[in-house]
C-alpha cells in the first residue's frame, strides 16, 4: 500500500514538472527566450577569418565581430571551439538591438601543423540557437 501511494505521488509531481506553462526554467529563474519572430539575431561582420601562415608556437588572436539585428536583447550563454588549442571569449552581458559585440578567439599553435580550421559554436537566446564562426590558417615550423 505504501509503495503504491509513493509511485502515485511520484507520478503526480513527474506530471506537474512536466507541464510548467509559466516560461520558467527548472531552477525556477524566468525564461530569456524570446518569440522567433522577436528572438535576436546575431549577424556577424565576418563568419571565416584566415590568419594566413604562422610559425608553430604562435598564437594568433582575432576579434568576431557581430550586431545585434534582433528585436530583444542577445545573451550569449556559451562559446565552445572545436578544439582546446582555441580559446572563445565573449561578452556576459546582455548585448541590446542595434549594438555590437565581439567574440575574441586566440588561437595558440603550439604542436600544430599544417592547415587549420578551428570552429567555434557560439550559443544564445537566438533563433536557431547556435551559431558558427570558423578561425583558418596555416601552421608551418620554425
Amino acid at each position: 500500500m505504501i509503495k503504491k501511494l509513493f509511485l502515485g505521488i511520484m507520478a503526480l509531481s513527474m506530471l506537474v514538472a512536466c507541464n510548467n506553462s509559466n516560461n520558467q526554467t527548472a531552477d525556477g529563474s524566468a525564461s530569456t527566450t524570446a518569440s522567433a519572430t522577436d528572438a535576436p539575431v546575431m549577424k556577424f561582420d565576418k563568419e571565416t577569418h584566415d590568419f594566413g601562415k604562422i610559425k608553430t608556437g604562435d598564437k594568433v588572436t582575432y576579434d568576431f565581430k557581430f550586431t545585434n539585428n534582433g528585436k530583444s536583447p542577445l545573451i550569449i550563454k556559451d562559446a565552445i571551439a572545436s578544439c582546446g588549442c582555441t580559446k572563445p571569449e565573449w561578452p556576459t552581458t546582455p548585448i541590446k538591438p542595434g549594438e555590437s559585440g565581439a567574440i575574441k578567439v586566440t588561437f595558440n599553435s603550439v604542436g600544430k601543423m599544417g592547415l587549420q580550421d578551428k570552429q567555434i559554436t557560439i550559443t544564445a537566446n537566438t533563433n536557431p540557437a547556435q551559431n558558427l564562426v570558423h578561425l583558418i590558417g596555416e601552421v608551418t615550423t620554425k
